[in-house]
C-alpha cells in the first residue's frame, strides 16, 4: 500500500448518498461530476438517447436511461452518460447489475477516467457494448465484449447493429455531431 493510499479517505455508497451534486465513486475515491456537461455534450446525449429510443421502440425488454446510478460494489458507483438496460431493476434507487450498453461522452475533464477506469470497470462487468464518443474529434468508438474483453468493432461507423438481449437496435450516427 502506498503512502497516498494509506492516508486517503475511503468512501462507500452510504457516504455517496449524503453528497449533494453529481458524483461517481470508484473504489472508494470520489469524482465530482461538475461543472455540468457542455452544450455539445448535452446535444449528443439527447440525440443518442432519441436514436436508441426510436430503434428500440418495438422492444419490450430494453430501455434507454440518461445518467442513472449503477452501484457495482459498496465503494463503486458510476453514472454512464447513457445506458441500455434489458431486464427489470432489482432496486428502485439504482441499477445493481450491468447494463447491456453504456455510452460515455468524453470531455476534457473526464476523458482520462472514461478511457481507463471506466473502460476497465465496464469490461470487468462484461457490459456488452461500450461507446466512447469524443465531441472534440467528432469520433465514435464502439467496443464489444467478446470472450475475455473488449474488442474495438467500429470507429466512426455510419450505422451499427447492436444486438441487445432479444432485440436489435440499428442506429444511424448521421448528424450526431451537427448541433
Amino acid at each position: 500500500m502506498s503512502i497516498a493510499e494509506k492516508y486517503r479517505p475511503h468512501y462507500t455508497y452510504a457516504d455517496y448518498c449524503q453528497w449533494e451534486g453529481r458524483w461517481e465513486l470508484i473504489e472508494g475515491m470520489p469524482y465530482a461530476m461538475s461543472p455540468a456537461p457542455n452544450r455539445k455534450h448535452q446535444w449528443i446525449a439527447t440525440e443518442l438517447g432519441s436514436k436508441f429510443s426510436i430503434a428500440l421502440k418495438g422492444c419490450k425488454k430494453c430501455k434507454v436511461y440518461q445518467p442513472i446510478d449503477w452501484k457495482i460494489t459498496e465503494d463503486t458507483v458510476v453514472q454512464p452518460d447513457l445506458s441500455i438496460v434489458c431486464r427489470p431493476f432489482n432496486n428502485v434507487n439504482y441499477l445493481d447489475f450491468p447494463p447491456v450498453l453504456t455510452v460515455e461522452i468524453l470531455s476534457p475533464s473526464t476523458a482520462q477516467k472514461d478511457r481507463r477506469e471506466k473502460f476497465e470497470i465496464y469490461q470487468q462487468q462484461k457490459v456488452k457494448y461500450y461507446l466512447m464518443v469524443d465531441p472534440g474529434f467528432n469520433k465514435i468508438e464502439v467496443f464489444e465484449y467478446i470472450s475475455n474483453g473488449y474488442q474495438p468493432v467500429a470507429v466512426n461507423p455510419a450505422s451499427f447493429d447492436f444486438i441487445l438481449a432479444d432485440c436489435t437496435a440499428t442506429l444511424s450516427f448521421d448528424g450526431l455531431f451537427e448541433e
